[in-house]
């Protein structure tokens, strides 16, 4: 449940609102609206009557929840969130670009790599130190050693550095390199381990799972919300179906649903999404049209020799040239005169 403050209300309504909230033992979160203030609630609503708190001064009326992801949900949180990581911004309208090796090998291939995106316009360098495979023989990376790999390029680069956290034993350590955590998608629905990244101070990317449901995603981020850490991105990276020609099925209408639903940035990793390089530009060029606050994607010096998704990467050449696109697919949706929104 969400109550609607009247625009005039003062601090002193507002703070009488949450005592009352409190009082029941439910947990208030103030949030800024475009026009007025909204005072929201976590916890059993049945503890509460919201004809009471009508009744107080300075409010509008009160709004049933009916989703069960309430901090995820739009209907909770009105306003688009931008995800602040370390002076990036996510969410705010500028595409922000995820790029680097599936597996962080060698500290030579992952400064070559750092070097090439930071060039094509990356924000973000991204590299599995630690690397959950399908078979337990395929390499699973580096490890601690990796970190330690990842920290130096971003000294050397000034990338923010992303990479996947998979298991509960591992955040502390993983947070002490990394800007932002990735959870999997085979991690989706881990949940001692969302609540885990749920407790740290650093923002937390979390992919959809290989068979989730909308609802069981944005429910997997409730999850790490529900612990205090509210700077969740979401990633599409495509989803299991009966097709064998792609590695998943990249379910590009998600990018729509989720703005519609929740109010969280969502980004789109193509890379995962066809398991093939050769579609990464065409899906990278779609994301964008349709809304994506950012991408995510797999590029090595020489993808024939990468110990990890080798077919599934972009050279450096591939690279600058779904860069080079993907910004003037941004500009042209943003143009009011131009972008098909608005035909």
């Amino acid at each position: 449940m969400i109550v609607i403050m009247n625009p005039d209300a003062n601090n002193v309504e507002i703070e009488n609102v949450v005592k009352a909230i409190e009082n029941v033992g439910l947990t208030a979160q103030i949030m800024e609206g475009t026009e007025q203030k909204i005072v929201g609630m976590i916890g059993d609503k049945r503890n509460i009557d919201p004809l009471a708190l009508e009744a107080l001064p300075g409010v509008d009326h009160t709004v049933a929840i009916s989703k069960s992801y309430k901090l995820a949900s739009r209907e909770f949180h009105p306003q688009s969130s931008v995800v602040d990581v370390d002076g990036v911004k996510i969410g705010d309208g500028n595409l922000v670009v995820m790029a680097g090796p599936c597996a962080v090998e060698s500290l030579e291939q992952l400064l070559e790599s750092a070097k090439i995106v930071k060039a094509g316009g990356a924000q973000f360098l991204r590299g599995g130190a630690y690397k959950p495979r399908t078979s337990p023989y395929a390499f699973q990376g580096l490890k601690d050693e990796g970190l330690k790999y990842l920290a130096e390029a971003r000294n050397q680069t000034g990338l923010k550095v992303v990479t996947e956290v998979t298991e509960v034993e591992a955040v502390e350590t993983v947070s002490k390199y990394a800007d932002m955590l990735q959870v999997g998608a085979r991690n989706m629905q881990n949940f001692r381990l969302l609540k885990e990244v749920g407790q740290s101070d650093k923002p937390v990317l979390l992919k959809r799972g290989l068979a989730a449901t909308l609802e069981e995603w944005l429910n997997a981020a409730e999850y790490i919300m529900s612990e205090g850490n509210t700077n969740v991105v979401l990633c599409e990276r495509g989803i299991r179906t009966y097709e064998t020609y792609t590695r998943n099925t990249l379910d590009m209408s998600a990018v729509a649903a989720v703005k519609h639903l929740s109010h969280l940035p969502i980004i789109v990793d193509p890379s995962h999404g066809t398991g093939k390089w050769r579609m990464v530009r065409p899906m990278a060029f779609a994301a964008v049209a349709a809304g994506a606050d950012g991408l995510m994607m797999e590029v090595h010096p020489n993808p024939a020799k990468a110990l990890s998704d080798g077919q599934q990467s972009l050279t450096p050449e591939n690279y600058n040239e779904v860069m080079s696109g993907i910004f003037k697919i941004r500009k042209f949706m943003l143009d009011e005169n131009l972008s098909i929104t608005n035909l």
